[in-house]
């Protein structure tokens, strides 16, 4: 991917909650993919953007 648009560290948005599934609330990445953040590389990160923007995700008021 050439070319990645620039973007926030992290989706993050402080709301976190995966109380009810393996989806956080706030920033719609699953469990995995919170733990694997800081070792993803910016590809892959990439891909987790355009997923979860797509599921209008992120949300500050969950």
């Amino acid at each position: 991917m050439a070319d990645l648009p620039v973007r926030p560290d992290t989706p993050c948005v402080a709301v976190c909650s995966t109380t009810f599934d393996e989806i956080c609330r706030g920033c719609g990445r699953s469990v995995v993919e919170v733990a694997h953040w800081v070792s993803m590389n910016d590809e892959q990160k990439e891909l987790v953007w355009q997923r979860i923007l797509a599921q209008g995700y992120p949300r500050r008021n969950t």
